[in-house]
């Protein structure tokens, strides 16, 4: 008897995978080990549960029972991964072996949390989990103030929607503006306009250094924040958003080849030819690529090769889109600080072509009413 596909993780990632491979085969032996309750859920709506009200429950798509059922895998939820032999193509749980034809890694990412000091440092909460969520949701929802640690994608999205809940909400970033990593200066000067505007408080080339419980007491909700500017804020509870680090050590124990994320090829094989990566873990041709369309691109690239059909990953430009309700951004392509820039203001938005050396059209930024534009430039670049 042939042994089972084993996947460790259960995120979108693993469970895009399995979508594709149910697509083509109802029979192969799936088994999935994830450290939580594997229910199926989009992460990205995590970044607008305030506004909405929404608690983690309501965030389920299907249970993990469901998913399990519904396509056919054997789910081993609340199961953590001990070790993994890949010369004997086993995995170990709790010292019983369990064998594998093929293994495949989907263990994400977590989010990093800068080192900072002071008693309340282990007060700093993360969401980027429906279990983070979870664990966090009445404290947040509890809160006058919060404050978060980066000024990036994530950070900007939470600030805006906990800042719509009617909540006191103050942005600390490293860098001298937000969204440093995906939108060009221009676009980001008038995001940081409109958060102002609203009442978002920013402390830009800045970064928590203490994070000090109030009076001392060890079960006390309010915290006070220290910066390295010197500036102090009384919060109520403090989010990092500060970015991902991929989920390596288990390949590392396992002797896979891993840098920043797990290697893979465009084959999304690892240094052992038995064992697979996709998802916010992977280092794809030495990229990590912690978004949606690469993931998808990848579950199915990946559960062709599993079915024993040769397939390569050819990522096309792809788009990023800013969720900020009040601002619409929507960014593709490629663009750095030495792209020349066609740009178009007016009271429509903004709209912004970018191009290199050679006068190539490589990227571009939409936002406002300009985003209905975002699919038609993004086939030029294409």
């Amino acid at each position: 008897m042939t042994a089972p596909i084993i996947i460790i993780g259960s995120g979108f990632a693993a469970y895009q995978l399995i979508k594709n491979i149910r697509r083509q085969d109802s029979e192969m032996a799936i088994q999935v080990f994830t450290g939580d309750s594997g229910d199926e859920y989009n992460k990205p709506d995590i970044s607008h549960v305030f506004t909405k009200q929404q608690d983690a429950d309501a965030l389920i798509q299907l249970s993990g029972a469901a998913f399990a059922k519904q396509y056919k895998v054997s789910l081993f939820a609340n199961t953590w991964v001990d070790d993994i032999d890949t010369q004997a193509q086993s995995i170990f749980v709790n010292g019983q072996a369990y064998p594998y034809s093929k293994l495949v890694f989907a263990t994400g990412a977590s989010a990093f949390v800068p080192a900072v000091l002071g008693n309340g440092a282990g007060k700093v909460l993360t969401l980027n989990s429906l279990a983070e969520y979870k664990r966090s949701q009445e404290l947040i929802n509890s809160a006058n103030a919060v404050l978060i640690m980066g000024g990036g994608l994530i950070g900007i999205e939470l600030a805006m929607d906990l800042h719509a809940s009617g909540k006191q909400v103050i942005v600390v970033e490293p860098n001298g503006r937000i969204l440093a990593n995906v939108a060009p200066d221009f676009v980001a000067l008038k995001l940081e306009q409109e958060l102002l505007s609203g009442g978002v408080r920013l402390s830009l080339n800045d970064a928590v250094t203490t994070v000090q419980l109030q009076d001392c007491l060890v079960d006390s909700h309010k915290l006070n924040v220290v910066t390295k500017a010197g500036k102090q804020f009384q919060v109520d509870c403090v989010i990092s958003a500060a970015g991902l680090r991929p989920n390596t050590q288990l390949a590392k124990q396992a002797g896979v080849d891993v840098n920043r994320g797990i290697m893979v090829n465009s084959q999304l094989m690892t240094s052992d030819s038995q064992v697979y990566a996709l998802g916010d873990c992977a280092e794809i041709n030495g990229k990590v690529m912690a978004y949606l369309q690469p993931i998808v691109l990848s579950a199915n690239v990946l559960a062709k090769q599993l079915l024993g059909q040769e397939s390569e990953l050819k990522l096309p430009p792809m788009m990023v889109k800013v969720k900020t309700p009040s601002y619409p951004i929507q960014v593709g392509g490629q663009f750095n600080t030495d792209s020349a820039w066609k740009v178009n203001f007016n009271q429509q938005g903004v709209s912004a072509e970018a191009f290199d050396e050679n006068d190539n059209m490589t990227g571009f930024v939409v936002t406002n009413n300009h985003v209905q534009q975002a699919f038609s430039l993004l086939r030029k670049v294409s």
